[in-house]
């Protein structure tokens, strides 16, 4: 018979630790943790990554600045004015230091000129030395012709310069729009590039800002996983334990109030009991067996029944240990119970199992389970089904369960279900499950629930399993 389970297991008091697998929430919060741990890491590698991959492109374009560059075109159009000037003054004065000037200046461009194409970089630059090339050869040519031609009208009066010298100027002036040509096109790279190179910081900028988040979300979301999944169970543990300890002091208070208390109420119980007995033999028959009679002597045997019922709570014998299958004790707590249910139509079975080995009290385990059906069997009432079953749990332990088919517990009973002297019963001592709980504990195990209402309830007894080399 399944259940539903809807309700917490509740141990006995103190006891081994629980053999219960994870709950479903600490398996969600430790799969929570190692998620959001992962997709951080993702993120922090992905902005680390993108803004490492900006940062060396930032670099690389500024290690591809050099200052000199940027006078490439003024520094040729300085040599081209320069040899205009020398051209213009051997025009008009016809001196050979101006000549040689000329030749100086020329030779010095022209070299200067072929280093730096060589060197060229970027493709702007290789574009304004391809296309000065041949304008700057041919300038070079004409000048050239021209100086010829001023020395041979020196010689032969001839008229031909001003024309010549024409075009070299127009040849000069084409140079020297190319080299504003090249400083516009240059200027507008360098803004293009501060532009990029702006934006490049602002993402980068956006990226730390990114990644400052994503830290501060990862830590907090780190930060509130490992309370809960950690923190907080172990507070709730540590409020468990003050709270069971806290208990044990009452219970070994309890014990010792227990032996005077017993032995004050025993004694005068003892005397009462036996002058009732001495009275009903001086009575006639009829007066003997009154109603009063009966119902002191059914109060006296009431009271000796809490007393016992109330050491064996505050002072439980030691269990005397033997190696048995479950199997086997409830097969025998069955046959002793199933003639005395069946009156109230209520069947009482045993599911068959494989053997499952203890060392237990046998005759302390079946008081256990002999209380928890009949508590099973107050809850269905009449007409209903209690089941045993035997079985192995996890972390070497053994279970024996006790499933029915009744009411199920209440909320507000289940927070005092093992709570002494709390009964819901007429005429109960509230006894019943504390003891069971506490010869559960002397076991090494413990005594847990599960319950929905008007579905059922089981109780399984959890105690050390025992291999089979040990039997």
């Amino acid at each position: 018979m399944k259940m539903k389970q809807t309700v917490e297991t509740i141990p006995a008091t103190g006891g081994s630790p629980r053999a219960t697998p994870p709950h479903p929430a600490a398996k969600l919060r430790l799969a929570g943790l190692v998620l959001t741990a992962l997709l951080g890491s993702i993120l922090v590698i992905w902005v680390s990554r993108t803004t490492w991959g900006r940062v060396n492109h930032l670099q690389t374009e500024f290690a591809g600045l050099r200052a000199k560059d940027f006078y490439l075109a003024v520094h040729m159009k300085s040599g081209i004015e320069q040899l205009n000037d020398s051209l213009l003054r051997y025009r008009l004065r016809g001196e050979a230091a101006d000549y040689t000037r000329f030749y100086k200046n020329s030779k010095e461009l022209t070299q200067w000129f072929e280093i730096n194409q060589n060197n060229a970089v970027t493709p702007l630059e290789r574009e304004f030395f391809k296309r000065m090339g041949g304008a700057y050869n041919d300038y070079l040519t004409d000048s050239t012709n021209l100086l010829s031609a001023r020395i041979g009208f020196l010689e032969t009066k001839a008229v031909a310069f001003p024309t010549s010298y024409e075009k070299v100027q127009q040849q000069s002036q084409r140079l020297l729009n190319l080299c504003d040509s090249f400083i516009r096109d240059q200027s507008s790279a360098f803004d293009n590039f501060l532009q990029e190179s702006n934006q490049t910081l602002a993402t980068f900028q956006r990226l730390l800002k990114l990644s400052l988040a994503l830290l501060l979300s990862l830590i907090v979301a780190l930060a509130i996983l490992v309370y809960r999944g950690m923190i907080a169970p172990l507070r709730f543990r540590l409020t468990e334990s003050r709270a069971i300890i806290a208990r044990q002091e009452k219970l070994a208070s309890l014990g010792v109030l227990a032996a005077g208390v017993a032995h004050e109420i025993r004694n005068p119980l003892t005397a009462i009991k036996f002058r009732l007995y001495s009275l009903k033999k001086s009575l006639p028959a009829g007066l003997a067996d009154s109603e009063d009679a009966v119902v002191i002597g059914d109060e006296i045997s009431r009271l000796e029944r809490i007393v016992r019922d109330f050491l064996q709570f505050a002072r439980p014998s030691e269990p005397e240990f033997i190696t048995i299958p479950t199997q086997r004790i409830l097969e025998e707590v069955n046959e002793l119970l199933k003639p005395q249910l069946k009156k109230s139509s209520i069947e009482l079975k045993l599911d068959p199992s494989e053997p499952v080995w203890v060392r237990a009290d046998t005759q302390q385990i079946k008081q256990v389970l002999i209380n928890l059906i009949q508590n099973s069997a107050d809850s269905i009432g009449s007409n209903g089904v209690i089941t045993l079953r035997a079985r192995n749990g996890e972390g070497g332990r053994a279970i024996m369960d006790v499933i029915d088919n009744g009411k199920g517990i209440p909320p507000e009973v289940q927070q005092r279900l093992f709570d002494p002297f709390f009964t819901t019963k007429d005429g109960g001592t509230g006894l019943g499950l504390p003891i069971a709980a506490r010869i559960v504990e002397k076991h090494g195990g413990e005594l847990r629930y599960q319950t929905q209402l008007n579905r059922g309830t089981v109780f399984s007894v959890v105690l050390p399993r025992v291999g089979e080399h040990e039997t």
